[in-house]
């Protein structure tokens, strides 16, 4: 894929949008790297297969991007990202279904094929990023019957995945970028569905669900609220975290942040519970401002998907405006967590960003040929016009052969 010329020069010609910030990161990387071991290097080869695979899967992204597929075929590729999706998310909801669906139990949560318990959280991420595309292309004006059906189909699979994962933070993402679905489409209908929502989720949900909602806050005998331990290690984690940076503004190092987070919080060994944080913890400004920049430039992707002549009419932009509640998703997924450097997380959307990106410059290129074949041919310039000196000698250059006539 890197060494051939499979691609027409006008897809060749147009730089990968996503690389320039990609490298930047994998240079912070780099840097924490070094930094974690400039006098430690027990656990150098465990490291580098660690940053290894951090490297080589957002370079999915460009090998999607050039895999030589034309309109049609690139389209079929988003499709089965899509179909790989609600696949996991359904081995999530058979295994939800072995549960006690009447009360919730930290030993009982779906992961479907992400491994142990402790990925509910960021299964549940997972499958909250890619309900709003499915839920896009099922309510695209025009759609036909059966497609919609299947894409409505896909959502309640992923719903409910999400559901069991009891991840809270994808129950929110999930009715956040559903309801923006629902304005895209009508603001009565999103009002009608927030309404169902509210009204009817007590009764609708299983036990268990409602369970774990309510365990959010608690109250004691004496009326007092207060947040559960879930919640509350959050905050004291990132309370360590400022601690952590005051000590080590360079970063403590890639890798290094469960070592450090022991020293400043009661919670040895956790997570950051934030990828903005823990990259400025591990590598330090020049991460965090790298990270950002790779969160801009994807916005700005699925602003310039959103903006091409090919996605100008409802109809023709589901997909674009899918892929943009998707980005959405997986920045607020790292608001609360920590996926983004998670392979098994992520490997899917970069792949989607590369075929969206793939998508968006064929049919761009398709529309200028449009626009080109219909320009209006461009009026004849007299001869006198274009050589003056000519045309003071022989007043009839100036004037255009049809006026001539």
């Amino acid at each position: 894929m890197l060494l051939g010329q499979r691609d027409p020069d006008h897809l060749q010609a147009r730089p990968p949008f996503l690389m320039p910030p990609l490298i930047a990161l994998f240079f912070a990387m780099l840097v924490g790297f070094i930094a974690a071991h400039w006098q430690d290097l027990s656990d150098l080869g465990k490291d580098l297969r660690e940053a290894k695979v951090a490297v080589l899967f957002p370079l999915l992204y460009l090998a999607y991007l050039r895999c030589g597929l034309d309109l049609k075929r690139t389209r079929q590729l988003i499709v089965l990202v899509l179909i790989v999706a609600v696949g996991a998310g359904f081995e999530a909801v058979l295994q939800g279904l072995k549960f006690d669906l009447g009360t919730f139990s930290e030993t009982q949560r779906a992961t479907g094929p992400f491994g142990d318990i402790k990925m509910a959280n960021r299964a549940g991420v997972f499958f909250a990023m890619f309900l709003p595309m499915l839920a896009a292309i099922a309510l695209q004006p025009g759609q036909t019957r059966r497609i919609r059906w299947v894409c409505l189909l896909g959502c309640c699979v992923l719903a409910s995945a999400i559901l069991l994962t009891y991840s809270r933070q994808s129950y929110l993402i999930g009715l956040f970028t559903l309801m923006i679905v629902l304005v895209w489409r009508s603001i009565p209908m999103a009002l009608l569905a927030g309404a169902l929502v509210i009204g009817g989720a007590a009764t609708l949900l299983p036990g268990s669900v409602v369970d774990r909602v309510e365990q959010t806050q608690q109250v004691d005998a004496s009326g007092s609220v207060s947040f559960d331990v879930s919640t509350t290690s959050r905050f004291t984690i990132w309370n360590g975290t400022i601690d952590m940076l005051q000590d080590h503004p360079g970063g403590v190092g890639l890798g290094r942040f469960n070592e450090h987070i022991g020293m400043y919080s009661s919670f040895a060994g956790k997570d950051a519970h934030n990828g903005f944080l823990l990259t400025l913890a591990e590598c330090g400004p020049l991460g965090l401002l790298a990270l950002l920049w790779v969160f801009w430039r994807l916005w700005r992707l699925t602003r310039m998907l959103r903006n091409s002549p090919g996605a100008t009419r409802p109809e023709t932009r589901a997909l674009e405006l899918g892929f943009t509640l998707v980005v959405v998703a997986m920045a607020l997924g790292n608001m609360y967590g920590s996926p983004f450097f998670d392979s098994l997380i992520m490997a899917n959307f970069w792949i989607l960003c590369g075929l969206m990106e793939r998508y968006g410059n064929i049919k761009l290129h398709a529309a200028e040929l449009v626009a080109a074949h219909h320009l209006p041919p461009r009026p004849e310039r007299p001869m006198g016009l274009e050589f003056p000196l000519a045309g003071r000698a022989l007043p009839r250059l100036s004037i255009s052969k049809a006026l001539r006539r």
